[in-house]
């Protein structure tokens, strides 16, 4: 499955992360070239990072 930008907006809720700098470093560098908002990237990002960890889930219990 590909990981695809999107830009809809919903309720939002502000919170502090920290990153290591070699990450921000690798994030900027994408949402400059995608022209997309460093929050939406981390948001998509996360996202498909839970819909993964579901996935491999439902795939351990199959096996």
């Amino acid at each position: 499955m590909a990981f695809n930008l999107n830009i809809e907006r919903k309720e939002s809720v502000n919170k502090c992360v920290r990153f290591p700098v070699d990450v921000i470093n690798d994030i900027e560098r994408v949402v400059n070239e995608n022209n997309v908002s460093f929050s939406k990237f981390v948001i998509q990002a996360c996202k498909y990072a839970l819909k993964d960890i579901e996935e491999q889930k439902k795939n351990e219990v199959k096996s």
